[in-house]
């Protein structure tokens, strides 16, 4: 019996990357998963496929996060078809990067609505469910931008700043409730992204953290599983860095 047996749970943006290893994990330990993805549509149908397979309720949503009354609609579809929620873990989110004076107003807007207004969506739209069952474990992704800021990337630290006031904002909020809430903070995850990049760079980063390698997606989903699981169930408004020591 896995650790999760019988959990209906719910991911943002799992078609990819540390998304993807999350909705592998949770099946892994025996939760019924629901997950979004948007223009990724072949690597979704793809997902949904393949994670079946495991004996597990497999579902994904074609859904944009950042869309208040599509949001809605999802949690909506999600319980129908599951039953309950147990588990909401939003991961949706993006980057522009640029420096500040040649940053638009768009790329500003896109990152915010995507990363940030994405999580108030999804938790707003799953709070009355939470409280009718009395109990419930919400886990934001942030970053550890989000913490120490990254030159580049206002909109983004920013975006994942916002996610660490929103989370303890809501455990004080729904903690008398039984419901949790915290964040995790990636640092340096090799993904599909992080491929992209010039490998000078990325030895320069590595030997800066002090277990002097990047992290995999699949060690940012194992403390999922522990924040989504009953091990952590005096955990809330907490924000747990998986960053190889990067901001010790």
């Amino acid at each position: 019996m896995g650790l999760l047996s019988g959990k209906n749970v719910l991911i943002t943006g799992a078609s990819r990357g540390i998304g993807r290893a999350m909705a592998e994990r949770f099946a892994e330990e025996g939760a019924n998963v629901g997950f979004t993805y948007l223009s990724s549509v072949e690597k979704g149908e793809a997902l949904q496929k393949e994670l079946s397979e495991k004996g597990t309720t497999i579902k994904g949503y074609r859904s944009d996060a950042s869309d208040f009354k599509a949001a809605e609609e999802l949690v909506t579809d999600f319980v129908k078809d599951f039953g309950s929620l147990d588990v909401l873990v939003n991961n949706a989110g993006i980057t522009r990067d640029n420096l500040l004076m040649r940053m638009s107003e768009d790329q500003w807007d896109e990152v915010m609505k995507v990363n940030l207004k994405s999580v108030f969506n999804l938790v707003k739209a799953s709070t009355r469910t939470f409280l009718k069952q009395r109990q419930g474990s919400i886990i934001n992704v942030t970053s550890v931008v989000g913490i120490k800021g990254n030159a580049g990337q206002a909109n983004y630290a920013a975006s994942k700043a916002g996610i660490i006031g929103f989370t303890k904002s809501i455990a004080l909020e729904l903690g008398s409730r039984n419901i949790r809430c915290n964040a995790i903070a990636p640092g340096f995850i090799e993904t599909e992204m992080t491929d992209q990049l010039d490998e000078k760079m990325i030895a320069e980063w590595k030997s800066a953290i002090p277990l002097r390698r990047a992290g995999s997606a699949k060690e940012v989903a194992d403390v999922t599983i522990f924040l989504a699981s009953d091990y952590s169930k005096y955990v809330t408004g907490q924000v747990l860095q998986v960053d190889g020591g990067m901001l010790t």
